[in-house]
């Protein structure tokens, strides 16, 4: 009995015991790689401010109209419903570059992709047919709105040489005013020499107005420099 048990312990004692690997466990580099994705995301923005003009329109620009005509109730004042950038660049009929060009320019002076309209007809005298690119346009609203128009009445128009101011007859008949540019150039964010062609532009400024005299009253409550 004592011979079978040593036996058995001389065998089990040639055999290596079964150690189990540990686990893997990711490289500190990898961790530090996890964390620094997760960080942008822990980061939070302050609260956005309204723009300027926005606010000189709540607090000054309402009771002023509601003085001017008579309204009973705030929302009875006219206010500013969009503005459209439009740039027809029929050049680019033979130059498609340019009408790239012209989308870049305006995308940076709007802060905002703008769209490529095309030609609804076919035309054989100017070479231009249905479904063209010849243009671009964007159409701002709420505070880019607001944004633009503070940048066209304080810093763009008073850039233009010999300025007088805007031409007041420019109104549709309801409220609705459209101002020519001659050149993109009177933009601070355009430079003169990034530029491929200089073009003018057509800006729309449509607003809730009824009539041409509030919609005039509104526009010049908010700087825009009619000529007298």
């Amino acid at each position: 009995m004592a011979k079978s048990e040593k036996g058995a312990s001389d065998k089990g004692a040639g055999k290596k015991p079964i150690v189990k690997p540990p686990k893997k466990e990711a490289p500190p580099a990898a961790k530090e790689s996890t964390v620094e994705k997760k960080a942008p995301a822990a980061k939070s923005s302050g609260p956005k401010l309204p723009p300027r003009l926005k606010d000189t329109y709540r607090e000054q620009v309402v009771p002023a109209l509601m003085k001017e005509f008579g309204y009973k109730n705030p929302m009875q004042v006219p206010k500013l419903e969009r503005i459209v950038l439009n740039v027809g660049m029929g050049e680019a009929i033979q130059n498609v570059k340019l009408l790239e060009s012209a989308s870049t320019e305006l995308e940076v002076i709007s802060g905002q992709r703008p769209v490529v309209t095309k030609a609804k007809k076919a035309i054989a005298g100017f070479k231009l047919r249905q479904g063209m690119p010849i243009g671009t346009k964007v159409t701002l609203r709420n505070d880019r709105m607001y944004e633009f128009l503070d940048r066209l009445v304080s810093v763009a128009l008073p850039r233009i040489r010999d300025f007088r101011g805007v031409s007041p007859k420019a109104f549709d008949g309801r409220g609705n005013y459209t101002l020519g540019l001659k050149e993109q150039l009177i933009f601070p964010e355009i430079k003169y020499d990034s530029v491929a062609s200089i073009h003018g532009m057509d800006i729309t400024i449509v607003t809730t107005a009824r009539t041409n005299d509030e919609g005039k009253a509104l526009l010049r409550h908010l700087g825009m420099p009619f000529r007298v």
